[in-house]
């Protein structure tokens, strides 16, 4: 079995390296940081190696006439039917964004892959400092037009010249946007009520993978799209691997995840048991269902994520 994943694995090629089983285990796992706790330095090797995936070609798999770091909102959204809103939403974005890590890694980031804890922010999140970090809220003098979609350009920071393909399943190149929305005002409260502490303790008690999963993607995850991608922003789309702000966002999902899964691992890390499609069809979810990548990796069972500190992922928090 181990074996045949090897092969498996390796037989996907791409221009840079995919994750790998690790050869001795997982004596030694990497511990996942909140990113305003990386030192100045790593940093900026994390926020250039985001911005180094940008100058790469295509994953020869897709062999799109767009970058490596387009690749990602790609697959993202052309599978977004089937990772959202049922069983393999944590999973699925658990392993996607270990490959993302994969690919920061041959762009010359050494670091663990970092969080952003929103929970740290949820008073008042237009004034948090990881918008001096990741650039701020995009600039409303500054909107680009594709179709009928305006943009607000995000024109501070070190992703201010990053210039994203798509938006959904068309090919419009524009600037990285933003759009601090709360749904009544810009910025307002940036629906900060939906992830603060409170919010995330009631998520942490639930009892069953399928309510835990809802409460988190439905909440807190759904609210910092809507929040930081407003109506203008890159962060409200399926492409929202668009803005570089998913993956810190995201890892923090995998964070709650992980951090629940440990209030009763010998249940938790077995535990996928929810809708196994969107719209819901009655059946359900199980480890040996396959999660698809079309190419940006070989295409795993949820089975191979259940836990991360394995020989696949070998991470903890």
């Amino acid at each position: 079995m181990q074996l045949l994943r090897l092969l498996s694995l390796s037989s996907v090629a791409s221009a840079a390296a995919l994750v790998q089983p690790r050869a001795g285990g997982c004596a030694t796992p990497e511990k996942r940081v909140e990113f305003r706790s990386l030192d100045a330095a790593a940093q900026k090797q994390y926020t250039d190696a985001v911005m180094c995936l940008a100058t790469k070609p295509s994953g020869i798999n897709l062999g799109l006439n767009t970058t490596l770091y387009d690749d990602f909102s790609y697959v993202h959204t052309h599978l977004n039917q089937i990772i959202h809103f049922c069983g393999q939403f944590l999973p699925w974005h658990r392993y996607f964004v270990q490959l993302y890590h994969a690919q920061l890694r041959e762009c010359g980031y050494t670091g663990p892959m970092a969080y952003w804890d929103w929970t740290l922010d949820a008073a008042d999140p237009a004034k948090s400092s990881i918008w001096t970090l990741l650039g701020g809220n995009g600039n409303p003098d500054k909107v680009e037009k594709t179709g009928a979609q305006e943009w607000m350009c995000v024109t501070d920071g070190p992703f201010r010249e990053l210039r994203p393909a798509y938006r959904e399943k068309e090919y419009a190149p524009h600037c990285l946007a933003r759009d601090f929305f709360d749904g009544k005002e810009r910025p307002g409260t940036m629906r900060g009520s939906a992830y603060n502490a409170q919010e995330v303790e009631f998520i942490n008690g639930q009892k069953t993978y399928a309510d835990f999963r809802l409460y988190l993607e439905s909440i807190p995850h759904g609210s910092i799209h809507s929040a930081v991608g407003g109506q203008k922003g890159d962060m409200k789309p399926s492409t929202s691997p668009n803005d570089p702000l998913f993956f810190l966002h995201h890892t923090q999902i995998d964070r709650l995840w992980y951090l629940w899964q440990q209030g009763d691992a010998e249940a938790r890390n077995k535990d996928i048991t929810d809708d196994k499609t969107y719209p819901v069809d009655g059946t359900k979810s199980a480890v040996e269902d396959v999660l698809q990548f079309m190419g940006l990796a070989a295409d795993i069972k949820i089975a191979d994520v259940m836990t991360t500190q394995n020989d696949l992922l070998c991470y903890t928090y």
